[in-house]
């Protein structure tokens, strides 16, 4: 009897996003996805978190959450610690980050070493998501880094949508769509409102 074939572990792009489509403002903007998000929307993006095998993102994005989510008291944070992180990078990641906020909590040296020594892929983009794909273990989670989100669609691999729609109309900004060379047909899974206006729409590919 022919075994059966594994299953490749999916790529999901989760993203927060403005009524009109942007994922941040044109200078990089985010106080908007703070100021309208609720308890209950954050518990749907941790039930996410919680999904991920391993956390990918480009170097810039990095650099940011680095600084950030070891120090941070948000109920996303042991989440966003834990998770194994793979850096897509051609010129590697420099030693050390620079803390550029208040700390609210005192890292372990275990939080602290897993965003210090991340993996990182400095080959084609498409080839190493490809080469995750076929590791074991569960989603590969791409969240934040307009720029890296747009090159993930580009790519065609992501195999879920995971959009957090916020109530608010930005009316410019950096556009999470703008990179696709063709229209992409998508068929919706699951939606659910939020308290705060916020809706959480899951998308995948037809």
């Amino acid at each position: 009897m022919a075994s059966a074939t594994p299953t490749k572990r999916k790529l999901v792009l989760k993203m927060s996003v403005s009524m009109d489509g942007f994922v941040c403002g044109p200078n990089g903007e985010l106080d908007w996805i703070f100021r309208t998000r609720g308890a209950d929307s954050t518990e749907w993006v941790l039930n996410t978190l919680h999904e991920a095998g391993v956390h990918i993102m480009g170097s810039r994005t990095y650099y940011d959450m680095a600084a950030f989510w070891p120090y941070s008291d948000s109920p996303l944070a042991p989440a966003m610690n834990d998770i194994p992180k793979v850096i897509f990078s051609r010129s590697g990641i420099k030693d050390g980050t620079q803390v550029d906020r208040t700390p609210g909590v005192t890292p372990t040296a275990a939080v602290l070493q897993s965003w210090a020594e991340p993996a990182v892929a400095r080959g084609d983009l498409a080839e190493e998501v490809l080469r995750l794909k076929e590791q074991p273990g569960n989603i590969i989670l791409a969240q934040g880094g307009a720029r890296f989100a747009q090159s993930l669609v580009a790519s065609g691999l992501i195999d879920e949508y995971r959009m957090v729609i916020h109530p608010v109309v930005l009316g410019q900004g950096q556009p999470l769509f703008s990179g696709l060379r063709s229209p992409v047909d998508l068929r919706l899974i699951d939606a659910t409102p939020f308290s705060s206006g916020v809706v959480a729409a899951v998308y995948q590919p037809v």
